[in-house]
């Protein structure tokens, strides 16, 4: 999630645990906190490809954070003690703080490392979008209450409402998201598609409107655009995600780096002579995905695929096409014109590398 939404639900968190000790110097504490294990964007791995496959890693682990709230608890027992609570709970609210970040973290599309150093497939639950205000802002209002309240009898109380609110619309987003996978799958059965796994995200901003990849058993994707206020069946187009591309360049760790990092939702495209791999779990749509990588390029007299360091490939960044995304919630017709955006995939636009989240 973005920095805003981690530091407000760290304060929340540390003020609903100490904030009747500490009052507002625990909400600071907390937000100060919340936004740790982040730092780990300062680290350059040495090509875009690692630095995505390496951010939320060993500073997102479940092991890592609770060393590290053990840590801290046993540093500012020594510096700083407080008579009024023993270290267990001081540690408690320390190990929420950073633990609440990074499984925040997993609701959303990237993939998580929660258990580094082992390496499952980093966990993606994948039910609220990297940027949502009807997440964050319950959050912020009674953290921002809080700070003008104080050490106060009603603080925790305030704190605690907003961090119920909160948990409610998680909880809301993962009922959504079960919703809109089942809604799609029984489409897609209808329709006489085999489907070998399925991967959904919300669109931007909301928890209503969703963007369902299917693989199926013919090495391509079914991409669905559908909303919980849908009353007809919703746009999709199915593509070839080209796997044999990929298959034949086994040499190149990046790729196998990345094929694991997304749990190979990915699609290979030759562009220019370039191969080039797009990452299909983040973005609004086809034509418009937010991780894209140019991965090998054909070279030498048998013009074979040579892996290459990889390099963002240029991208638009899809701004034009957020407004019909948005309106695309409640209003069904008309459709988004998925065939139009997907030529821009094979195209060469001009723009600046994605930021990472």
């Amino acid at each position: 999630m973005d920095s805003l939404t981690q530091a407000v639900l760290g304060a929340g968190i540390q003020g609903a645990m100490l904030g009747r000790f500490h009052g507002r110097k625990a909400l600071v504490a907390g937000a100060l906190l919340g936004t740790l294990p982040d730092l780990d964007v300062l680290i350059d791995y040495g090509d875009p490809v690692l630095n995505m496959i390496n951010h939320r890693g060993f500073s997102h682990s479940l092991f890592v954070l609770t060393a590290v709230a053990a840590l801290i608890t046993l540093l500012a027992r020594r510096w700083r003690p407080c008579p009024d609570y023993g270290a267990g709970r001081l540690f408690l609210a320390i190990w929420l703080v950073l633990i609440t970040h990074t499984l925040l973290d997993a609701f959303t599309a990237y993939g998580t490392q929660l258990l580094w150093p082992l390496m499952p497939v980093p966990t993606a639950w994948s039910s609220l979008f990297i940027i949502d205000p009807f997440y964050t802002l319950p959050l912020l209002a009674v953290v921002v209450a809080g700070l003008i309240m104080g050490a106060r009898p009603a603080l925790t109380r305030t704190l605690c409402w907003g961090l119920a609110l909160s948990t409610c619309y998680l909880a809301a987003s993962v009922a959504a998201k079960i919703t809109i996978e089942a809604r799609v799958q029984h489409m897609l059965a209808q329709k006489g598609e085999t489907v070998v796994s399925v991967f959904s995200t919300p669109e931007p901003f909301n928890i209503l409107l969703w963007r369902v990849v299917a693989r199926t058993a013919d090495d391509h994707y079914i991409e669905t655009i559908s909303s919980l206020l849908d009353r007809s069946t919703p746009e999709h187009i199915k593509l070839p995600l080209n796997t044999d591309l990929a298959d034949g360049l086994s040499g190149s760790t990046q790729l196998a780096g990345l094929r694991w990092f997304t749990g190979d939702w990915l699609r290979y495209d030759v562009i220019n002579g370039q191969m080039v791999a797009s990452d299909l779990r983040m973005g609004l749509a086809t034509g418009h995905y937010s991780f894209r990588f140019a991965m090998a390029e054909r070279t030498g007299p048998s013009y074979s695929w040579q892996a290459i360091t990889p390099v963002y490939w240029p991208r638009e960044r899809g701004m034009a096409e957020l407004r019909p995304v948005i309106r695309r919630v409640w209003q069904q017709k008309p459709p988004l014109p998925l065939a139009q955006w997907e030529q821009n995939m094979t195209e060469l636009p001009v723009a600046s590398p994605p930021d990472q989240p």
